[in-house]
């Protein structure tokens, strides 16, 4: 959230010039904090895509490991 010239203007006007300076490093300040989280859930989404990707390949793996296993066994036993 970046405020607009107009903006700050308008604030210093209302409440004074260091009162407004305060407000407007608090604001930037959350806004910087509000921004690094975006980017931190925008990067948990894709670990967590990426593993769910790895385990249906692993589970995929082993049920195709587990099916050779049978398929070996009916065909010693007949």
């Amino acid at each position: 959230m970046t405020l607009l010239f107009d903006d700050s203007k308008r604030l210093e006007k209302a409440l004074g010039e260091e009162a407004a300076g305060v407000l407007i490093n608090i604001l930037e300040k959350q806004d910087e904090e509000a921004k690094r989280e975006r980017v931190t859930k925008e990067h948990l989404d894709h670990r967590l895509n990426e593993l769910e990707l790895r385990m249906t390949i692993r589970l995929g793996a082993i049920a195709a490991s587990a099916i050779a296993v049978v398929a070996a066994i009916v065909k010693l036993l007949s």
